[in-house]
């Protein structure tokens, strides 16, 4: 089995995606929850359904959020895993590129004005420290 360094260490990123979509869903809900608080005061006969649907948007909403702690959860332990990592990266310089790259996700062009770097240079270097990862993951897997 082939380990694919790039793709371990993306599953931060996606993870952190996936809570940001989930984030936005949350808004979504909470927006068509104000939006059935205000047809509450209109006709007595409709107030049943009316509670009914805020209710069954505020379990949506709390239903989403457990969702969203565990995921929050997962990615902090998966950042833990991909720093130790790259902490056993040796090139210091290597470490600084993967971590602005796949903790703090920052964009190749920043993270070539903080390192000081072309663009090139610095695709460059992930390629190299790529493959001093995927060596330690190599290693790792046996």
């Amino acid at each position: 089995m082939s380990v694919n360094a790039k793709e371990y260490l993306q599953k931060a990123f996606r993870l952190d995606q996936r809570i940001n979509s989930k984030l936005q869903q949350i808004e979504s809900l909470n927006a068509l929850a104000e939006k059935c608080t205000t047809t509450l005061t209109g006709m007595p006969h409709s107030q049943n359904s009316s509670t009914s649907a805020i209710a069954d948007t505020v379990v949506k909403i709390v239903s989403l959020q457990v969702e969203i702690n565990k995921d929050i959860d997962k990615l902090v332990d998966l950042k833990q895993e991909i720093m130790k990592l790259i902490k056993s990266v040796s090139n210091a310089e290597y470490q600084t590129l993967l971590e602005e790259r796949y903790l703090c996700f920052l964009s190749w062009e920043q993270i070539s004005v903080d390192m000081n770097y072309s663009i090139q240079y610095a695709f460059h270097m992930h390629k190299m420290a790529l493959k001093d990862i995927e060596e330690i993951l190599k290693v790792q897997s046996k």
